[in-house]
């Protein structure tokens, strides 16, 4: 049995043993009994630590042909290639001949390969592009990073040098939890451009070496977020490709390949490792063969599919862990009660408000009756003040809340000017990313106090419809350029404006006028004093936990619940038939199954049905009172 040792630093010794055993005893299956030897090592949660994260070490650092994983979204998906699954090798001097195995490789061992070998297999395997998970916030970032055993953390070793010297990932930590050291050295206040707050100063550990600075460059590595940074890898796929879709999110182990000859291959464009190499046009060389140094490739030995991406809880579902979701549900009510006052404060003392934005945070599609996406709930938050500065402080707190989120202006260049929606770029072969192209459950914050008096042209139109048919229908339409494709998605939509939106209206689920109940005479001031430090990760990461846990449970509503509704809603239009439509029970039904969620109960009762009705009539009355005021908002 193979060590700990072996198998992470040296998987395809493992492979290559268990195909000679094969061979010598001429049996079939050894495939299978490899990949299932790994994922009986990887069960263990203790076990996957021990693997290097691509996601926090730098690709310099990481040894070739070691077992990695990687965090990412599937981005596109290439054509099917071939390659040699087994082939013959001859020693030139001995004349002696020896089967060797093709999977999980880039490349042939030295030797001569007999081409015309009747011992030759040829197999097939798919191609994946993937990226970081888009718009991934810093705090899931390291917390994915140290959970990573020691072990897991490569160093420079003996046995392998890194390319280039380098600042060490524990160095960039330690700017990241010392925002200070960031302040001195570059303006740490976020933008319209960079509302992240994570500042250009912090090195990324994924940048290329600087001898690559041209190559690179050139090569567009497809992000869907402007500004994003980090590795893409093209992972290559053995089995079992059809269960994975565009936009998963998986957590990848596979064999890492750097070979310096895949670069050397693409640039002479003649690879006897694709038979159709020569017929791929040189922008479609370049994307389907991009430097292994700055696109390693990841041949899958395992991959899971990620149900959230929020270090704090465990991977599987919670049903899977009875203790963690024991003493996650007993915290419920009272990490409520704290997390709601505080986005009191955060909404200027608009209680109402703030209950609404927290069911807003913990909102998810849960499922589809034909075209209707069930579940959503798409908040616009009307009457923010003027100034940027208090939507970008909004932004940020929502983003030091959730695991993936990403801050749209709204400005008429940005819509004008920026790509929403992924297209096919049939020259290059290759899906060419967009804005909207992002992981289920991230956040999208649409400012549209960043508006400006101006003309929408063409891309703008199409950008704002986009946008319109994300918010209904939860689904971005591709562009094949001669036809559309629909990709369903499950994107939360915070729309901070100052009065009507620019959207049409009835596309938000929910929409609530701000009614500061304080005024303070120097806002950056007041935010600055409540926003909950990224050092108190404590407070932070109860409040993290909260929202994650309670999107993620089961809920049900018993036969008896749904009758009481019913009746109740009959009993509401009797006076007044108008007073109520069958898409305000619906939208009540979600607020009181999200009601319910916070509290951490998975099925309706008689008093949750009843406070969703109370708040909801309250947010309806404020709506009709500021419409009155103001004829000319929604």
């Amino acid at each position: 049995m193979p060590s700990t040792h072996d198998w992470i630093n040296d998987p395809l010794g493992v492979v290559e043993g268990m195909f000679a055993a094969s061979q010598s005893s001429q049996s079939s299956g050894w495939e299978a009994k490899a990949v299932e030897f790994f994922k009986e090592q990887l069960k263990e949660k203790e076990a996957q630590t021990l693997v290097p994260s691509l996601n926090d070490v730098p690709l310099h650092y990481l040894k070739p042909d070691s077992l990695v994983r990687f965090r990412c979204l599937v981005q596109d998906m290439f054509d099917p290639e071939f390659f040699m699954g087994v082939y013959e090798t001859v020693d030139p001097a001995t004349k002696a001949r020896t089967l060797r195995c093709g999977k999980y490789k880039d490349v042939t061992e030295s030797g001569q390969v007999d081409v015309n070998s009747r011992s030759t297999v040829t197999a097939e395997r798919q191609t994946f592009y993937c990226v970081p998970i888009p718009g991934e916030n810093q705090w899931a970032k390291h917390g994915y990073a140290e959970t990573t055993s020691n072990q897991g953390r490569v160093v420079p070793s003996t046995s392998y040098v890194p390319s280039r010297q380098k600042r060490s990932y524990e160095e960039d930590e330690e700017m990241e939890v010392q925002p200070q050291k960031q302040k001195e050295t570059h303006a740490a206040s976020p933008s319209a451009a960079d509302p992240h707050g994570n500042g250009d100063c912090k090195r990324q550990e994924t940048e290329a070496p600087s001898g690559q600075a041209a190559s690179a460059s050139h090569l567009d590595l497809n992000f869907p977020l402007p500004g994003e940074k980090g590795p893409s890898c093209l992972v290559k796929v053995y089995e079992d490709w059809e269960r994975f879709k565009l936009n998963d999110t998986l957590q990848v182990f596979g064999i890492l390949s750097v070979s310096p000859a895949l670069s050397a291959l693409a640039d002479e464009k003649d690879s006897f490792l694709d038979p159709a190499a020569g017929l791929e046009s040189a922008a479609e060389q370049r994307v389907h063969s991009p430097p292994a140094s700055l696109v390693p490739r990841l041949h899958l030995l395992h991959a899971e599919r990620l149900v959230h991406n929020n270090p704090l809880l465990p991977n599987a579902a919670l049903q899977d862990n009875s203790a963690f979701l024991s003493s996650a549900l007993g915290e419920m009510a009272a990490v409520r009660a704290e997390l709601l006052s505080y986005f009191t404060h955060v909404l200027l003392g608009d209680a109402l408000a703030a209950e609404f934005l927290l069911l807003h945070l913990l909102s998810s599609v849960y499922s589809r009756r034909d075209v209707l996406p069930l579940g959503k709930f798409t908040l616009n938050l009307s009457g923010c003040p003027a100034t940027a500065a208090y939507t970008q402080r909004l932004y940020q707190i929502v983003q030091q809340l959730v695991p993936s989120s990403f801050y749209l202006a709204m400005s008429l260049q940005n819509m004008n000017q920026m790509r929403l929606v992924p297209r096919k770029d049939y020259v290059a072969n290759r899906l060419v990313s967009g804005a909207l192209q992002l992981a289920s459950s991230t956040s999208l914050f649409l400012d549209e106090t960043q508006l400006e008096p101006g003309q929408l042209d063409t891309t703008g139109v199409r950008n704002v419809t986009a946008l319109g048919n994300l918010i209904t229908w939860q689904k971005v339409d591709y562009d094949f350029n001669f036809h559309q494709m629909e990709f369903p998605c499950n994107i939360n939509v915070l729309i901070a404006s100052e009065g009507r939106s620019l959207l049409p209206p009835g596309q938000s689920d929910c929409h609530i006028h701000l009614q500061p109940q304080v005024a303070p005479p120097h806002m950056e001031d007041y935010l600055s004093s409540i926003h909950v430090h990224p050092q108190a990760s404590s407070q932070l990461n109860k409040f993290r936990v909260f929202l994650s846990v309670a999107r993620l449970l089961d809920y049900s509503i018993s036969d008896e619940v749904t009758k009481a509704v019913e009746d109740d809603f009959v009993d509401m239009r009797k006076d007044d038939p108008q007073s109520i439509s069958a898409d305000d029970l619906h939208r009540m039904l979600v607020v009181a199954r999200l009601l319910s969620l916070s509290l951490g109960q998975t099925s309706l009762t008689r008093d949750s049905w009843l406070r969703a009705k109370h708040i909801e009539m309250l947010r309806r009355s404020r709506m009709e009172q500021h419409k009155s005021v103001n004829g000319n908002e929604p």
